[in-house]
């Protein structure tokens, strides 16, 4: 099923490149401009800037929780029922430490607030967490895809496996624009997207 779009695109690849070509520049001027720094770290009303911030031209729903059931596989995300109260008790855990940053993570993930692009807006949110307490972020470049979705699939059962491929891709470069640029590409590659690199596009 095609997304209603603000493109009125009807044929997948081609809002795939769109997405991608649109999402990815936006992330790479939020961060030059330091405008995920303006961000508390942890609430959903931050996730829920990051994913309006990107996906505002493309999608009315940018930033909205969705209204509809969504699942991926045989994964079934929070039903639309619970997910209200699933985000407030998801935004009272604690993130003082990095186990406690990933179980919050993936409690989210489970959740699956918005209609399309959880996992790309997660992954900022996730960094600006730990550039928050820990003052390191991920480099999503040294993490293979399959073992990333893998351990993702295997989190909420038990998340040894998301726990242990995070912390050995930490870095302490929180502000390079290298380690940023490239974990975008490497985000959005998990997701199918990589028709562009974020480097390249233009303002």
């Amino acid at each position: 099923m095609i997304l209603k779009n603000k493109f009125d695109i009807k044929n997948e690849i081609e809002l795939a490149k769109v997405e991608e070509q649109i999402s990815k520049l936006k992330a790479k001027k939020l961060f030059e401009s330091g405008f995920f720094d303006t961000l508390k770290a942890g609430t959903f009303e931050s996730l829920a800037t990051i994913h309006k911030e990107l996906f505002c031209d493309i999608y009315d729903f940018a930033g909205e929780i969705r209204s509809v059931n969504i699942s991926k596989g045989n994964f079934r995300f929070a039903p639309v029922t619970y997910l209200q109260e699933a985000i407030k008790q998801i935004e009272k855990m604690p993130q003082s430490s990095f186990d406690e940053i990933i179980e919050k993570y993936v409690e989210m993930n489970v959740a699956h607030p918005f209609r399309e692009g959880n996992g790309r807006s997660m992954r900022i949110w996730l960094d600006l967490m730990f550039k928050d307490s820990i003052k390191k972020v991920v480099d999503w470049n040294s993490i293979d895809r399959d073992d990333y979705l893998l351990a993702m699939q295997r989190s909420p059962i038990k998340d040894t496996e998301i726990k242990l491929l995070l912390k050995n891709a930490l870095t302490d470069k929180i502000d390079n624009p290298d380690v940023f640029m490239k974990g975008i590409d490497a985000s959005y590659c998990y997701e199918g997207y990589n028709f562009y690199k974020t480097e390249d596009l233009e303002k």
